[in-house]
């Protein structure tokens, strides 16, 4: 059975990340090989992987090799740092598609949940009023991010509605550095 996962800001061979978001890692060689182990043992090859951005810092050699070990079909939801990346070819034939952002409705409850992708975090995003979620990374673990919860739970007081926004960064404790599934997310925050 196909399943679909999700993840943001894998940034494999950006050494300044693991500084910059506190990543558990000796090196980034480590932290690398743990990205792949890690959505490798979660993935199945008929598996669907949605990459909400910032896939790699490598040259678009290093990152094709990365992407080709990495098992599942892989969708790419467009990040501040894959513009340089997707100038080459052999970079977007790794991905069944490649967007800017995505709505699709995705099984979960015994019936379908509409969520909105993004690289970014979007404060009002289509269909927050009829209960929709919105999966977005870019704002790592950083004053950004912690803007956008507190964004988040405003419009949730003032509104009276809940906006329900999950950062699936690798670095952030749900993700844990390995993709997840739509229910794994949703679920952690419950």
């Amino acid at each position: 059975m196909k399943r679909s996962f999700f993840i943001a800001d894998t940034h494999f061979g950006h050494a300044n990340v693991l500084k910059h978001d506190k990543r558990p890692f000796e090196d980034i060689k480590a932290h690398d090989k743990a990205l792949i182990e890690n959505w490798n043992r979660a993935l199945n090859d008929d598996d669907e992987c949605y990459i909400l951005g910032d896939v790699s810092w490598l040259k678009p050699e290093q990152t094709v090799e990365i992407l080709k070990k990495l098992r599942g079909k892989k969708h790419l939801i467009i990040g501040n740092h894959d513009k340089k990346l997707l100038k080459h070819e052999a970079f977007r034939n790794c991905f069944e598609s490649i967007q800017d952002n995505l709505e699709l409705k995705v099984p979960y409850n015994s019936r379908h949940e509409m969520l909105v992708l993004s690289h970014y975090p979007i404060i009002s995003f289509n269909h927050h009023f009829e209960g929709a979620v919105h999966f977005y990374g870019h704002v790592h673990n950083t004053d950004e991010w912690i803007l956008t919860e507190e964004f988040r739970r405003l419009s949730e007081q003032r509104l009276n509605v809940p906006c329900r926004m999950f950062n699936v960064g690798v670095m952030m404790p749900v993700m844990n550095y390995t993709p997840r599934t739509f229910e794994e997310i949703i679920n952690s925050q419950s």
